[in-house]
């Protein structure tokens, strides 16, 4: 894509899952990176990988959970890139699985930290560096979850849907300057969240917290890599809104045409699956 040679990436969430194959693909395609992510280890293991083909690769350790973090990964992109970033990808997130009624207020906070504020303090703290580029473009990852919503998940659905409208009112504000916001929505992605979050009671759709990964791993049937190709190609064609999966794509024409009734569909989907599957 010769769209990204030479630009200046920066990369939430970039030691696995989608922002690793981003990391990789915009590599690839002559970016100059630089990779955020609270995983040390696995961070530095791929910016080493990235850098010994050639690439140009920069790394911060940054909790997004944090809006302290967010500025220094802004001024460190301003440091690394002397003209600032050309993209930023706010793309870190965690998922929380518990019933509302058991839900602790620190948990909740935990989320909204690192998946609607970590991109509410993304855009707004490298706004000054993106507008005096010619062309720059805000990234946003929300969910087909911003749409349709499950038992268990009110506080990702809740993420999603406010990273939505967030972009959503940002893209009207900047109309007419040089920064761009494109709103991405997954479906089911086989990277590593469900297994890493945070899964306090699953019990409404799975008998235990092993079994409610297996599952949705099995439903995943998007790789990471197909994920990011579909990202940086939207980036590329201008786009402000892409769905990432064929079921991202069913259940978005779905809640067009049936906004009441796509969740208890998809709820009670999930219920028989569940039987199915112990029964």
């Amino acid at each position: 894509m010769t769209y990204f040679s030479g630009k200046a990436v920066v990369i939430t969430g970039a030691a696995s899952g989608i922002g690793r194959a981003l990391a990789q693909q915009a590599a690839q395609a002559g970016a100059q990176l630089l990779l955020a992510d609270i995983q040390a280890t696995a961070l530095e293991a791929l910016a080493g990988q990235l850098r010994a083909s050639g690439a140009t690769c920069h790394t911060l350790v940054t909790d997004t959970g944090q809006e302290a973090a967010i500025q220094a990964l802004a001024e460190e992109s301003r440091r690394v890139f002397s003209t600032g970033a050309d993209v930023l990808i706010n793309n870190a997130g965690v998922s929380l699985v518990v019933p509302v009624q058991n839900m602790q207020t620190t948990d909740a906070q935990w989320l909204m930290n690192i998946n609607f504020w970590g991109v509410v303090h993304g855009c707004r703290l490298f706004l000054p560096q993106m507008r005096s580029r010619s062309e720059a473009v805000l990234v946003n990852i929300s969910s087909i979850f911003a749409m349709v919503s499950m038992p268990t998940q009110s506080m990702y659905n809740a993420s999603k849907a406010a990273v939505r409208g967030f972009s959503d009112a940002l893209r009207e504000e900047l109309r007419g300057t040089a920064v761009r916001v494109l709103c991405v929505h997954p479906g089911g992605i086989r990277t590593n969240i469900a297994r890493d979050g945070r899964k306090l009671d699953v019990s409404l759709i799975a008998d235990n917290p092993q079994t409610m990964v297996d599952q949705f791993e099995a439903r995943a049937r998007t790789s990471p890599e197909q994920a990011a190709a579909v990202i940086l190609a939207a980036i590329a064609s201008g786009k402000t809104r892409v769905l990432i999966g064929a079921d991202a794509k069913l259940l978005d024409g779905l809640f067009r045409l049936f906004p009441t009734r796509v969740s208890p569909w998809f709820a009670t989907l999930v219920e028989k699956m569940r039987n199915r599957a112990t029964g």
